[in-house]
């Protein structure tokens, strides 16, 4: 096994927003365990997506939160990289000469909803017909209106601070929505999971595909670096993502698309995958659950979970929503 030099520098790129380098401080403090002595450089970068306060599809989609990132690793200005495993792309490969080398333990997959502070409400029930309920993902908005037909779904983007700002009322001229719909991963990150109330189960709103985890992305030729994020990975949770994401690929699903996924290890060790793939109202649904077979293999899952959901009209379902 390749040691890590002694003198080196690790160098982790990293987004700008408060919760990318509460990750990023994070893993820091895991090698610093691992290896003793290790100097450890954050680079952080406020990518053109971070900047962007539209449509993230009108722009070229969530892969543009890892793309600057990447571009830097590729060119050997930082070590590695953090990433959500829900920003990154599922239609295209990697780039060029990169690997997801660990993933970490994965964090709650479920989704939370939230009131403006000082709010009575608690629930999805107590919300009046009509109110207006803030998220970014087209995934939430399909299933929401599953559950509440009767609600108003409005898009809005942002650093989580901020967007809880929006919530509260505490920015000017903007109108605030009556609730919210953030990753309960997220809030634990940020130190502010008291602001949840509802908790979604997985039946009520399946997560996005990779939710909670966290991928750790270095160069495929530097050993010494790959070997030492391979000490922190965790097995059980790069079986369910590689499900998960063969799944999403085999779909050709674009940024826009509301496709969900939740990979699980039941007692036996087996792997359950469950995929879902709805119209942009949520009015159209297809959905299947399979178990591994014969070696487990989480590849192998995805790919059957993926022409099952096929069979049933996922490509006219995926096709019929603008990109």
């Amino acid at each position: 096994m390749n040691t890590f030099p002694a003198d080196r520098t690790l160098r982790i790129g990293t987004r700008s927003s408060p919760m990318a380098l509460a990750q990023a401080n994070m893993v820091a403090d895991l090698l610093r365990k691992e290896q003793p002595g290790v100097q450890v450089e954050l680079v952080s970068v406020t990518t053109e997506a971070d900047l962007w306060q539209g449509d993230l599809a009108q722009l070229g989609g969530k892969g543009l939160f890892v793309k600057q990132i990447d571009a830097l690793l590729q060119r050997g200005e930082v070590d590695m990289a953090v990433h959500c495993l829900k920003d990154v792309p599922g239609d295209t490969p990697l780039p060029e000469g990169l690997v997801f080398a660990a993933h970490l333990p994965r964090d709650d997959v479920r989704d939370v909803l939230l009131f403006p502070e000082g709010s009575p409400m608690r629930t999805l029930d107590d919300l009046p017909p009509g109110a207006a309920v803030a998220t970014s993902a087209v995934r939430r908005k399909a299933q929401l209106h599953r559950m509440r037909p009767d609600l108003d779904v409005v898009r809005m983007r942002g650093a989580v601070g901020s967007r809880i700002d929006k919530l509260d009322g505490r920015r000017r001229g903007e109108a605030a929505p009556d609730a919210m719909i953030l990753a309960t991963s997220g809030l634990a990150r940020l130190e502010l999971s008291h602001r949840g109330r509802q908790v979604f189960t997985v039946d009520e709103m399946l997560p996005a595909v990779g939710a909670g985890a966290l991928g750790l992305e270095c160069r495929q030729d530097d050993e010494a670096m790959a070997g030492l994020l391979g000490r922190l990975d965790h097995e059980r949770t790069t079986n369910e993502v590689t499900a998960e994401r063969v799944m999403l690929h085999d779909l050709r699903g674009h940024c826009n698309s509301p496709i969900a996924g939740h990979c699980t290890t039941e007692p036996d060790g087996r792997l359950s995958l469950r995929g879902m793939v709805f119209s942009d109202d949520g009015s159209k649904l297809v959905h299947t659950r399979l178990r591994s077979e014969g070696g487990n293999d989480p590849a192998v899952l995805g790919a059957r979970v993926a022409a099952e959901l096929l069979r049933q009209g996922a490509r006219e379902i995926i096709a019929g929503i603008p990109h």
